[in-house]
C-alpha cells in the first residue's frame, strides 16, 4: 500500500468530480492482489483474466458512489512496465474509476482516449490540489 495522503486523496477526487458536474457520496476501496481480483473478476462480471481494477457503480443522479477494486499487484507490475512511478500508476488507477462514476466509459469506440483525456487532465489537477495543500 504506498503511503497515501488521504485528505488530499479525497479533495482531489471531489474536485475531479466537480468537474464533472458530480459530487461524491459513498466510495469504497478495496485494495487487494492479482488473485482477489480475478476471483471477483470470474464471480461478478464472468471475465477470467487480471486486471487492475473493477468499478461497482451505486450512483444515484449527480451523486457518486461505488464499489473500486484495486489489485496493487496490478498496479506495481503496470507501472513498472510503463517505467513510470508506483504511486502516479495507484493515482491514476484509483481516478479511473472516479472516472467510470462520473459516466466515462473505455471500451467502445474512441471512448479509450476520452478516458485517457480526462485521467491526464485529474492527474494535473492532483498536481495542483497538491500544491495547494503545501501552502
Amino acid at each position: 500500500m504506498p503511503e497515501v495522503n488521504y485528505r488530499m486523496l479525497e479533495k482531489w477526487i471531489s474536485r475531479v468530480a466537480e468537474v464533472h458536474g458530480r459530487v461524491v457520496g459513498n466510495i469504497v476501496y478495496v485494495f487487494c492482489d492479482d488473485e482477489y481480483i480475478l476471483r471477483t473478476n470470474r464471480e461478478f462480471l464472468q471475465h477470467d483474466y487480471y486486471t487492475d481494477i473493477i468499478t461497482f457503480d451505486y450512483c444515484k443522479g449527480k451523486v457518486i458512489s461505488g464499489d473500486l477494486v484495486i489489485s496493487l499487484d496490478t498496479v506495481r507490475s503496470n507501472a513498472e512496465g510503463l517505467g513510470v512511478p508506483y504511486m502516479q500508476e495507484f493515482l491514476r488507477v484509483v481516478i479511473h474509476g472516479i472516472l467510470h462514476l462520473c459516466g466515462i466509459n473505455d471500451k467502445g469506440p474512441g471512448e479509450r482516449e476520452i478516458m485517457e483525456r480526462n485521467e491526464d487532465e485529474a492527474l494535473e489537477l492532483y498536481r495542483t490540489v497538491s500544491e495547494e495543500s503545501d501552502l
